[in-house]
């Protein structure tokens, strides 16, 4: 379904009403996580819902509102304000449905999507390892072996999977055939979480905050038809996923920084001091002024790398730049925030030390910050160096 700007215009500040006035006084109930936290998530859901929020860019034939990617780009930066947001209006599960609506088997297409897009269902992906580098999978130990009577059995081990403990499937990356360090002869697989042998081992605590897990397959037994896409060919799956997946990340730490530059600005006219109000310090002028060049010049890299992907064209180079930036962007302005802030902003009255957490753990997630500079840097310097070849290449 197209959506005209008035359209968007409207939804987006709806949505930002909504995150601002529903989704945010429950952050700190929401981050400790438990049965309360569960209790509240599906209330926040029950009433995205009602305010007709829920799933926008998810299929309308499947219960979604049918956005397209690149008018949903302006509302990802909206709802990303929160890193609750997402999954509070139902688009959370956008990478699995777009992957699983490209790469899934008929059944699978059939059985799992309208959970998916209705919220009953829920699912994460696994695929780094303990013992393997993230941003290297063609080392990943973990193996699905063919059963004589057809399917697969998977064991292997994975962590720092988000939200693996509440997941109802898990899309795994292992090793069918080859060895490691082939490119080919990997494949993911859907694996549902209540199968003998699947197994959450730990909570592992990021910087504090919970939400992320290893987790563990013991001969786990899956059908044939829920390997996601052709088996041995999921790197193809996953660099597509991941490029979708980078880009929407980008836009969510790009409504945090803004979040925090706001909260920044607010912070410096209100607090008085013997001086006057922090915003006439020079040096609280500086903090302002580099946040919002960190912010103006992120942003249109940013959209610059969706809309190249919504049109399905190469974009590595440009989603690396966008990941990247914004990372970066959302970790300064977050700290010169805290820093106008003082020891308040260190404290738990304010949503700034989770926004520097995030910023932190950004330049990690997804590929930390030396890979895409090495990545995009080599790709550039061979375009210099063969005049046929582009950058994004």
């Amino acid at each position: 379904m197209d959506h005209d700007v008035t359209d968007v215009d409207l939804l987006r500040k709806r949505l930002s009403a909504f995150v601002r006035d529903r989704v945010f006084p429950c952050e700190p109930l929401l981050e400790a996580g438990g049965p309360a936290a569960g209790i509240q998530r599906e209330r926040l859901r029950a009433e995205a819902r009602e305010a007709g929020l829920w799933a926008l860019p998810l299929p309308s034939e499947l219960g979604g509102g049918g956005m397209s990617l690149s008018a949903y780009a302006a509302l990802a930066e909206t709802e990303g304000a929160s890193d609750h947001g997402p999954a509070a209006v139902g688009s959370a599960s956008l990478l699995d449905v777009t992957m699983l609506t490209r790469h899934g088997s008929p059944r699978v297409r059939t059985e799992r999507l309208p959970g998916l897009v209705s919220g009953e269902l829920r699912t994460c992906y696994a695929m780094t390892e303990p013992d393997t580098p993230g941003t290297e999978p063609t080392l990943a130990s973990t193996r699905a072996e063919r059963r004589p009577g057809g399917g697969w059995s998977v064991t292997g081990r994975k962590w720092f999977v988000s939200n693996a403990a509440d997941a109802d499937l898990v899309t795994v990356l292992a090793r069918t055939s080859g060895s490691a360090g082939d490119r080919e002869g990997l494949s993911l697989i859907l694996v549902p979480t209540r199968s003998p042998g699947f197994r959450v081992v730990r909570e592992l605590p990021v910087l504090g905050a919970t939400g992320q897990y290893e987790i563990e397959f013991d001969r786990v037994e899956v059908d044939e038809d829920h390997v996601v896409g052709e088996p041995g060919r999921a790197l193809a799956v996953a660099g597509e996923r991941l490029q979708l997946g980078r880009t929407l990340r980008a836009l969510r730490w790009i409504g945090q920084a803004q979040r925090a530059f706001d909260l920044m600005c607010a912070r410096a006219v209100a607090r008085q001091g013997t001086r006057g109000p922090l915003a006439d310090r020079q040096l609280v002028q500086q903090h302002v002024f580099e946040a919002l060049l960190a912010l103006r010049t992120t942003r249109p890299l940013v959209h610059e790398a969706m809309a190249l992907v919504a049109e399905g064209r190469d974009a590595q180079v440009e989603v690396g730049l966008a990941k990247t930036a914004a990372a970066r962007t959302l970790q300064d302005v977050a700290d010169r925030a805290v820093q106008v802030f003082g020891a308040a902003g260190l404290g738990p009255d304010t949503p700034l030390p989770s926004l520097f957490r995030t910023g932190r753990t950004a330049r990690i997630l997804d590929g930390p910050d030396e890979q895409h500079i090495a990545s995009i840097a080599r790709r550039v310097l061979r375009s210099r160096r063969d005049p046929a070849v582009v950058p994004g290449s």
